[in-house]
């Protein structure tokens, strides 16, 4: 019997090329929540307590060097994507992607909301970007620069901005409408460098947390304490 090895030398001198090996693949490094609020700045959209794995929606961001990197996470199987707005409405607003495609790859993608639709630009500024799909949730990370040369569908991320957080489903690699009619917006600008960890609860965790609700239960506890006359 011939060793395996002496087969593999053969035919290594005999063609000139050795067997062709597989590039190593790092796996996608889960993103940290206990950062938050210290090292970078998050927003977390839906149960309370939840994190990365488990929030409807999650983003972070935090300064390196000359970039800002980005994670983004949602509980879908499309796209999740960040807006950079001057206000708190869909329109002129420069936004990045991430889009789970048909290949099972996710990929950064670069639009320019015009009115209620987004256009996709070719110039992207994204870069060291991964992305991952796994337990029905489309994750990934980038880096974009922090100045750019002035333009109508990139923004400078050293000025303050209004946040848009969306995601929803694709088709063929192609994102489609949102998945909720209203999507969450941070309440105020955001400033790269100062690094917060804000909840905002989803329509589901929101029924009793607004004062007239609360002002409603108080009312009809007194109402049932009291009686009727």
């Amino acid at each position: 019997l011939v060793p395996v090895f002496y087969l593999v030398m053969i035919y290594s001198d005999y063609t000139g090329y050795p067997f062709p090996t597989a590039p190593p693949v790092d796996p996608f490094a889960k993103i940290r929540v206990d950062d938050c609020g210290k090292t970078k700045g998050c927003f977390r959209y839906g149960k309370p307590g939840c994190n990365a794995e488990t929030c409807d929606y999650f983003l972070s961001y935090r300064r390196i060097g000359a970039d800002v990197e980005f994670e983004l996470s949602a509980d879908t199987d499309g796209w999740v994507a960040v807006g950079f707005s001057s206000d708190k409405k869909m329109g002129g607003d420069d936004v990045m992607a991430c889009v789970h495609d048909d290949n099972g790859r996710v990929r950064i993608h670069h639009f320019y909301n015009v009115g209620q639709w987004a256009k996709e630009i070719q110039r992207n500024p994204a870069r060291d970007e991964e992305g991952v799909f796994e337990n029905n949730r489309v994750t990934c990370r980038f880096k974009r620069p922090v100045y750019v040369p002035r333009e109508e569908t990139i923004v400078d991320l050293h000025l303050s901005w209004y946040y848009l957080f969306a995601w929803g489903p694709a088709i063929q690699g192609s994102i489609t409408r949102h998945d909720i009619d209203s999507p969450p917006v941070s309440e105020r600008v955001v400033s790269i460098y100062k690094y917060e960890d804000i909840f905002m609860p989803s329509a589901a965790y929101q029924t009793f947390s607004s004062p007239f609700c609360l002002l409603l239960i108080v009312a009809l506890t007194f109402y049932l304490l009291m009686g009727t006359p």
